[in-house]
């Protein structure tokens, strides 16, 4: 793509303010639906708190793990959650953060 194209690209996607979130490309909600589906107060059919848990941890990557959910929720949460997850790597670094968070440091949990 020539550098002029780029140009307008960016100046057309510039005012645009999608609140679109990557991890949820398949489904048509935004971060304000997305947020509350993780808070618990939103259930869209068989979409819940648990699905966006799960799809957040498996998907999202780790900032954005922690800016929409916090430590707390994740370590209060990951019990229940564990059992959904498929990546084994996950699970592990998981594992780790859960078990070494109120360990060392235990004011954000």
């Amino acid at each position: 793509m020539s550098a002029s194209w780029k140009c307008i690209l960016r100046i057309m996607t510039s005012g645009m303010t999608s609140a679109r979130l990557p991890f949820v490309w398949d489904y048509d909600l935004d971060e304000d639906q997305f947020r509350r589906l993780l808070a618990g107060s939103l259930t869209l059919g068989r979409l819940d708190r648990t699905w966006a848990a799960v799809r957040l941890l498996e998907h999202a990557p780790y900032r954005e793990i922690v800016r929409l959910m916090g430590f707390r929720d994740l370590v209060r949460g990951w019990p229940e959650w564990r059992g959904h997850i498929r990546s084994e790597s996950r699970k592990r670094g998981f594992d780790f953060l859960v078990a070494w968070l109120p360990e060392h440091h235990p004011e954000l949990v």
